[in-house]
């Protein structure tokens, strides 16, 4: 039978250095592992930092911190730092904690663990009411926590999230247990800690929604002009992109080449809550686009591979080799009872595919598997796999050729 979640009383953020320190030494006195969970205000905020920050441990109860008020958050961080973190979905969280100096030195990850487990949903509130048979509310998981003062409904919701962890995680762990993917766990775990999620591109802008449907370098130049113009005034004032001029807007000035000011007011698609009120700075923007010497290329450079469904046109060897090893790692998956994306990430696949290493064996699949990323546990599953797979669209293409002959 599932129920509800228990109500919750007066919950207080913590907002002082003092209280935060009071907090730091009850946390510290708590025994077991730590839940902890952020939430940020994305959408609303050009910056991904947390706005809130939840810590559980059983012996001391549960913790809300603000960190933009307190700041910097060593002193939790040498408290906790020799336990075992628990977070859900911690690829989302990891940047915004390691921000403020909370860096876990373990981790349990319960939504990556349901994955391994082969859970069909795995979000958080799914896998409490499954496991724990609990209710959790998520209305508010989209919010913009940068609110002040929080409302407590929501401060109710973000407790939740943290409290429930360490339950979460006895119970998934006699799950892996049972299915003998503890190692699997523990290396994924590992493997999550170790990487750095913040993403860096040399051309940010040809992120832009739609941007493939824009021609000429011209045009490209004013998109890539209003995007740097919107990205530099977001950061100043520290709001989503979006929220000021949506790409769709970017896009259809680049594609319309506005001669004046008045053109660009006059767009009917340039719209948002600052396209009007911000019109001078968009305007100067698209007049750089227009006037530059500096024009970008119709397509960057890129190490991306063609889709797999130009592959039988492109490189026909790629293809079979791709299908034929795909095949074998699907049927892999139902075995482990592992999402087939969890067993080898399907860049993974296709990079080894398109480009095997020479001559292909089991040891040079091995290789070629780790310089990719993949863990041990993925290496043993799929090299043999991906080596047989190879070995028989070779075979499978050599044949077609013989026969055409």
């Amino acid at each position: 039978m599932v129920k509800d979640s228990a109500p919750h009383g007066t919950i207080s953020v913590i907002d002082s250095r003092d209280q935060y320190l009071e907090a730091v030494e009850l946390i510290r006195a708590g025994h077991g592992p730590i839940g902890i969970d952020a939430e940020r205000a994305s959408g609303f905020k050009y910056s991904q930092r947390a706005y809130l920050i939840q810590v559980f441990r059983r012996g001391a109860g549960t913790f809300l911190f603000d960190p933009p008020a307190i700041g910097d958050f060593r002193e939790l961080n040498d408290a906790i730092g020799d336990v075992e973190w628990i977070l859900h979905a911690a690829s989302q969280d990891l940047t915004c904690l390691r921000e403020v100096g909370l860096n876990p030195p373990r981790l349990f990850d319960t939504e990556l663990a349901a994955r391994l487990l082969g859970l069909p949903r795995v979000g958080l509130g799914t896998v409490v009411e499954e496991l724990l048979g609990i209710h959790l509310a998520k209305e508010h998981s989209a919010a913009d926590w940068s609110t002040r003062p929080l409302p407590h409904p929501w401060l109710v919701y973000a407790a939740l999230d943290v409290e429930l962890l360490p339950d979460l995680r006895d119970a998934i762990q006699k799950l892996l247990d049972e299915a003998n993917k503890t190692t699997i766990a523990a290396e994924e775990f590992a493997a999550t800690l170790a990487r750095d999620f913040r993403i860096v591109r040399s051309e940010p802008w040809r992120r832009l929604s739609g941007v493939h449907s824009i021609r000429g370098t011209r045009n490209l130049a004013v998109a890539r002009e209003l995007w740097q113009a919107r990205d530099d005034y977001a950061r100043e004032i520290d709001v989503a992109p979006g929220r000021l001029v949506p790409d769709a807007s970017i896009v259809a000035a680049a594609k319309a080449l506005p001669e004046t000011k008045r053109d660009l007011a006059a767009l009917k698609e340039f719209s948002g809550r600052a396209s009007r009120s911000q019109l001078d700075r968009w305007w100067e923007a698209a007049e750089r686009g227009l006037t530059t010497e500096d024009l970008p290329v119709l397509r960057a450079a890129t190490d991306t591979l063609p889709p797999p469904r130009a592959w039988s046109e492109k490189n026909p060897e790629a293809d079979k080799r791709l299908k034929l090893a795909r095949a074998a790692i699907a049927e892999l998956s139902d075995e482990l009872a592992i999402p087939v994306e969890n067993v080898l990430t399907p860049d993974t696949l296709r990079r080894i595919a398109w480009q095997p290493p020479q001559p292909v064996s089991r040891e040079a699949v091995e290789s070629a598997l780790e310089d990719l990323g993949a863990r041990r546990w993925q290496i043993e599953a799929t090299a043999h796999l991906i080596v047989e797979a190879f070995v028989d669209a070779s075979q499978v293409v050599e044949l077609a050729v013989e026969n055409d002959s």
